[in-house]
């Protein structure tokens, strides 16, 4: 059985989706990874030179092959579940979906100690990617991963490890 990942960007999905594959002898897939390596580019590039629109079909093409793998851990990027068509994919998929809640604060603390985030990851927002950025959208988005869910952890307290515990749980 596959599972689905889901959550904020920082929350964990990539980290704990590789530890959760070895510990069930599944692989791991990371779809933003896929979306760059189909791309040529990193999302940050594909946001500034192609814009929101041009991402977001990559990333629903991208989930139309993520739902045909059989025996994957699958980490689906943060606005994934944006789009109805993609929730309805996530929805009829038979893949434990597993949302990985996490505090604002803690969020904007694991985005800012990432080297990689700012060259590899775009701003959403108007208000230019901190704490108050982070705070919107997942008041916007937490319904969506809820509608998606198939089990809730929350994740702000956790260690990789015990977050890695709990969700082979829920499996």
């Amino acid at each position: 059985m596959s599972a689905f990942l889901i959550g904020y960007r920082g929350c964990g999905k990539t980290t704990i989706g590789k530890r959760l594959a070895d510990r069930l002898w599944q692989r791991f897939v990371d779809s933003d990874e896929m979306v760059a390596r189909y791309a040529g580019k990193s999302i940050r590039a594909i946001f500034e030179e192609e814009g929101e629109a041009v991402f977001r079909a990559f990333e629903t093409a991208t989930l139309h092959e993520l739902i045909t793998m059989p025996e994957h851990v699958i980490s689906l990027g943060g606005g994934v579940i944006l789009s109805e068509e993609n929730r309805q994919l996530i929805k009829k998929s038979g893949y434990k979906v597993i949302y990985m809640k996490c505090a604002p604060e803690e969020l904007w603390r694991r985005i800012q100690q990432d080297p990689n985030t700012a060259d590899n990851r775009p701003h959403l927002t108007e208000l230019g990617g901190g704490l108050a950025e982070i705070k919107k959208l997942i008041e916007e988005r937490e319904p969506l991963y809820r509608e998606c869910m198939t089990a809730e952890l929350d994740c702000t307290f956790l260690s990789p490890q015990d977050c890695t515990t709990y969700i082979a749980r829920m499996l």
